[in-house]
């Protein structure tokens, strides 16, 4: 097929046309296990008939009307989130790159308001990944994904993930914002520890310095709670949210404290397309489905058996050295005889009809469906140790 759009995606060599639950069938009729879950946003897998009810009956009534007003299904997804949450305030945007820029633009609002212009440096972690807005890549501490966009923005600092020490050193008064991931996803599926995140709330209060949490990927039922800072005991100030929030169709939210969400007055920052009904209604229902103690539940027994499975999986073969992650945010460290192939090992896993993610070029990260079936979940495994054999002889 002949390729219209730009070339800064290298897709496939299959082209996916249908799908249902955790099966995708491409143009050519051959079927795949998903694993991959569209990068952690098909959390309820492909097509859920109660997403496609949602979608449907808003379809029938409003589509967009602008965000000079507000709409039943926006305010109630709102509702469900502060419910739920430490949150009193709602931003409604259109992806996780918009809810990051969001959430640091009224970080530095909030710290000119209440302390003065001078107090603007962000600090983030090394490997972190924010989105690719020119905002959002130069927070995250990857410089492939930024250094091609100089000038970038200043007063931006990135300390090592995990490091209580040298995130001490790095804050000051001068700090406006500390941005982590709970798990960093893109670089490797690397869970926070909890003496770091407790580190860095102490250290931003003693800073007025707002904590955020980045739970783009983590948040809406991957980890088994709904957030995965529900983890750790540890309360930020901001909260971003949206691939999972969604379920397939976009949506983003950024989640903050009646303390802060002032500083978003009328005109400070907008978003046409926020808060869409159809969105919002879609997102409404997926929150339904996730936010139960059955669907939680069935993401934390069933991320303990794919763990052990693959870690199984791992010393039979002797591909993984470790396997790592909590829930069913999972990712498979190559041992190091296959360091930096793990792109080789998603694309034979695609010819075995499997689909799976990498994370950075030595993880192979698995996001599947929250709702992912025992007998899924084992076709899965079958036809990842089929590559597995087919790919070692290389």
């Amino acid at each position: 097929m002949q390729n219209y759009l730009t070339p800064n995606f290298a897709f496939a060599p299959v082209i996916p046309e249908r799908a249902a639950g955790s099966r995708v069938w491409d143009t050519e009729g051959r079927e795949y296990i998903d694993l991959a879950g569209g990068i952690a946003v098909n959390a309820l897998g492909h097509c859920h008939p109660a997403l496609i009810e949602a979608l449907k009956e808003q379809a029938e009534k409003l589509w967009h009307i602008s965000n000079i007003y507000t709409t039943v299904p926006a305010q109630q997804l709102a509702r469900k989130l502060t419910e739920h949450t430490f949150a009193d305030k709602v931003f409604l945007c259109n992806s996780g790159a918009e809810a990051n820029e969001a959430a640091l633009k009224l970080a530095r609002k909030y710290a000119r308001d209440h302390f003065g212009g001078e107090k603007n440096e962000i600090i983030a972690c090394v490997n972190a990944f924010h989105g690719r807005t020119l905002f959002t890549v130069s927070v995250g501490g990857q410089p492939k994904y930024s250094q091609d966009f100089a000038p970038l923005p200043p007063a931006i600092t990135h300390v090592p993930f995990n490091d209580a020490e040298a995130l001490a050193a790095a804050i000051s008064d001068k700090t406006c914002a500390v941005i982590i991931e709970p798990i960093q996803g893109e670089s490797g599926v690397l869970p926070a520890e909890q003496a770091f995140l407790q580190a860095a709330r102490q250290a931003c209060d003693v800073h007025n310095a707002l904590l955020i949490f980045d739970e783009v990927q983590t948040g809406m039922g991957r980890t088994g709670k709904l957030f995965a800072y529900q983890h750790y005991d540890v309360v930020p100030d901001i909260l971003t949210s949206a691939k999972a929030l969604g379920s397939g169709f976009p949506i983003g939210a950024m989640l903050t404290t009646d303390a802060i969400a002032p500083s978003f007055g009328p005109g400070t920052h907008g978003t046409t397309f926020g808060g869409n009904p159809l969105a919002c209604a879609v997102a409404n229902r997926a929150f339904d489905v996730i936010h139960t103690p059955q669907t939680l539940q069935q993401v934390t027994d069933n991320g303990l058996k794919l763990q052990k499975e693959l870690a199984a999986l791992g010393r039979e073969t002797g591909v993984f050295k470790e396997v790592r992650g909590i829930g069913l945010l999972i990712g498979c460290v190559l041992a190091d005889q296959y360091a930096g192939r793990a792109g080789e090992l998603m694309q034979q896993a695609l010819r075995h009809g499997l689909m799976v993610l990498v994370a950075g070029s030595n993880v192979v990260r698995l996001a599947p469906s929250l709702l992912l079936s025992e007998e899924d979940r084992q076709e899965g495994l079958t036809r990842l140790k089929a590559a597995i054999d087919a790919w070692l002889p290389v």
